[in-house]
């Protein structure tokens, strides 16, 4: 064994390093940081996600369970959909819901054709008066519906549109702040695209329909899910405008279960049940599209 072999250090044994929790920007987060930001997180969702967990529980809980018990539980011991069967024989909720999916349909188009068109033109297109356009529609959003309610009755009544699903379309066919939110969305897209493409003899439409509004899908999402929402949950407006039961959406409609069947909280609950799941199933459905809006006008290398 040579003279450097007897004089060298033994190794020390390898360290096994402590994992580091770092946030977006690379900085480390201490232990008790991350357990603060994980309560919080758990505090906001039981806020959130609690009420419908109980409505939920409550609607599969049959007549002998207590509802009230202490402490609460939330699984159902005998879950049962026979409360849903009784709204469906109470009132006619699936014509309630038929109305209302019209409605929020209606909604949905009109707000997306309406709002990309305006945004757009907001955005992109030169001509006098554009600032003065704009500031109109964000006054608008302002204004408090209750202020002009009456208004809009009394020119639904002149239109001789009352009592009519089209009635309750109308004055809410093209939103204010989707205006703007389409606005916004159009303007961070790059102006070179458009420049190449006017280049190449494209005209307006097309660079609205092949370059513009794809590059927007996701304020698209957005817009289409606040517009479905909006229609969907209103209440106060199709209550004024509507008289015909036949022509009732699903709100007015389950306003009777809370009215005339207020102490059974079974099938109030399953009541609520039926009016939330067509939202959830919506974002469900447009949820990729509605996160990806943060990023949206930045250019693809």
């Amino acid at each position: 064994m040579s003279v450097l072999a007897k004089t060298r250090a033994p190794e020390e044994p390898a360290v096994a390093r402590e994992p580091r929790v770092t946030d977006e920007h690379g900085r480390r987060i201490r232990v008790w940081e991350l357990v603060l930001r994980y309560a919080l997180l758990l505090a906001v969702l039981a806020l959130t996600i609690g009420p419908f967990l109980w409505q939920l529980s409550t609607s599969l809980k049959g007549p002998t369970e207590d509802i009230y018990s202490s402490p609460p539980t939330f699984l159902p011991g005998d879950p049962t959909l026979h409360n849903y069967e009784r709204v469906a024989d109470t009132i006619p909720v699936w014509d309630y819901a038929l109305n209302s999916l019209k409605v929020a349909t209606a909604n949905v188009v009109t707000n997306c054709v309406g709002s990309a068109l305006a945004g757009y033109a907001l955005a992109r297109l030169r001509y006098r008066g554009r600032r003065v356009a704009t500031l109109a529609f964000i006054l608008a959003m302002l204004v408090p519906v209750e202020g002009i309610i009456i208004a809009q009755f009394t020119t639904m009544r002149e239109l001789g549109l009352n009592n009519t699903l089209i009635g309750v379309v109308l004055p809410g066919c093209v939103g204010a702040m989707n205006v703007l939110l389409m606005r916004n969305a159009f303007l961070n897209l790059p102006y070179e695209i458009e420049e190449a493409a006017f280049v190449d003899g494209a005209n307006v439409w097309q660079r609205f329909l092949r370059i513009a509004l794809p590059s927007v899908k996701g304020t698209l999402a957005v817009v289409a899910i606040f517009a479905f929402m909006g229609a969907w949950d209103d209440f106060l407006w199709p209550l004024i405008v509507l008289s015909d039961p036949s022509t009732f959406t699903l709100t007015i409609g389950l306003n009777y279960l809370h009215g005339t069947f207020a102490n059974d909280e079974r099938l109030v609950a399953a009541g609520t049940i039926i009016a939330v799941a067509p939202l959830i199933a919506l974002f469900a459905c447009l949820q990729r599209y509605f996160f990806r809006g943060v990023g949206e006008g930045a250019v693809k290398g």
